[in-house]
């Protein structure tokens, strides 16, 4: 299962999603993301669900990747679906002359509900699967600097937020070795009830929390060494511009979001 998660890894390919500015994918991210909740009919989610399938083509990374990053949540959606197809109150539902609890209105919000989680987890890896840690610090750094005028630390906030993203499979990774050596110690993580099982988690947390410092001060240690400052007088050896791709990403983008806008006006 932790395998599974995918999130924050990045896939060195050429593809069209790679060769954009990082600044224009955030932003179709971020309008993306507000067009998948501003959908309010069968024919704006299938918009959207278009939409984020190209996406997924253009980016030229195994689907089998977008399916294994959908993993993790499957118990997620399954239990937001039973708790919205039961306790939304509506029209019952009837199967074979029997009167079931179950409600057509909270079958609607749970497909919608699960096709919004779905959506949402698909467009946001396909981020991380396609800009490189470096890059996406620089994109929200150039994104942030505007408010750096009012004093906030931009450098800084772009900086922390790109590790904690980087950081993710590593984590995973150490979690992986830390429940190997416990089960070669005799520990079961895998029979009893949930919670016996999450109880049989805890050990985990005080290694796991040990490790992830050690990293941190490995890390710190070793941009220190470097002499590595950042903020406004860092210099880059490749400095992010926009190009004719993005100027056409960013017309679809627009074109893609006011279409969801008025199908939500006009349906």
């Amino acid at each position: 299962m932790l395998k599974d998660i995918t999130l924050g890894q990045y896939f060195p390919i050429d593809s069209p999603l790679h060769r954009m500015d990082p600044r224009t994918k955030i932003l179709s991210l971020i309008l993306l993301i507000v067009a998948i909740f501003l959908a309010n009919n069968p024919w704006a989610y299938v918009l959207a669900a278009a939409f984020t399938l190209l996406v997924v083509a253009l980016s030229k990374v195994p689907v089998s990747m977008y399916f294994r990053g959908l993993k993790p949540i499957w118990f997620v959606i399954i239990f937001t679906a039973l708790l919205n197809i039961f306790f939304t109150p509506g029209t019952k539902i009837y199967l074979f002359g029997y009167r079931t609890p179950m409600t057509w209105e909270g079958l609607i919000l749970a497909g919608k509900m699960a096709l919004r989680l779905v959506l949402l987890i698909i467009s946001s890896s396909a981020l991380t699967y396609t800009t490189s840690p470096i890059l996406l610090t620089d994109g929200i750094e150039k994104l942030l600097k505007p408010l750096a005028k009012l004093g906030l630390p931009t450098f800084e906030l772009a900086m922390m937020m790109s590790i904690a993203i980087r950081f993710i499979p590593t984590l995973i990774e150490e979690t992986d070795k830390i429940m190997k050596a416990q089960k070669a110690r005799g520990a079961d993580f895998e029979s009893g009830s949930v919670l016996h099982r999450v109880k049989a988690l805890a050990p985990m947390l005080v290694p796991l929390f040990i490790s992830a410092f050690r990293r941190a001060d490995e890390l710190a240690v070793a941009m220190e060494s470097r002499c590595y400052q950042g903020g406004e007088h860092r210099t880059r050896l490749n400095e992010i511009r926009f190009h004719l791709i993005d100027a056409f990403a960013g017309l679809l983008m627009l074109a893609f979001f006011a279409a969801v806008i008025i199908l939500r006006i006009i349906l």
